[in-house]
């Protein structure tokens, strides 16, 4: 569970599974909503040193990264899903109030 701990980690690896595609830096950074740019780098390299996330470089100018979910990131997907079926099921059970109300 360490290497999902943190207020991003679900996040990224939620929004890079709705993309179902690798992410540049900027769109994930664009996707997850309130993270600022130093925080999202250093999660993604947490994600990346625990085996759950791919980063690719592509020798170019300017540079272009891409990240991506690893085998073992991609294994998190039912649970992931698992999850997101709970919060909607929270969600609709407390009639849409935020979870600290």
């Amino acid at each position: 569970m360490r290497v999902l701990e943190g207020k991003w980690k679900i996040v990224i690896i939620v929004q890079l599974f709705a993309a179902k595609a690798p992410l540049r830096f900027s769109e994930l950074e664009r996707r997850v909503e309130g993270v600022n740019q130093k925080m999202l780098i250093q999660q993604l390299k947490e994600l990346e040193k625990d085996g759950i996330v791919t980063r690719t470089v592509y020798p170019q100018v300017p540079p272009r990264v891409d990240y991506a979910l690893s085998p073992m990131g991609l294994a998190l997907g039912p649970s992931v899903e698992a999850l997101i079926d709970w919060a909607f099921l929270r969600r609709e059970a407390t009639g849409g109030m935020p979870a600290d109300q």
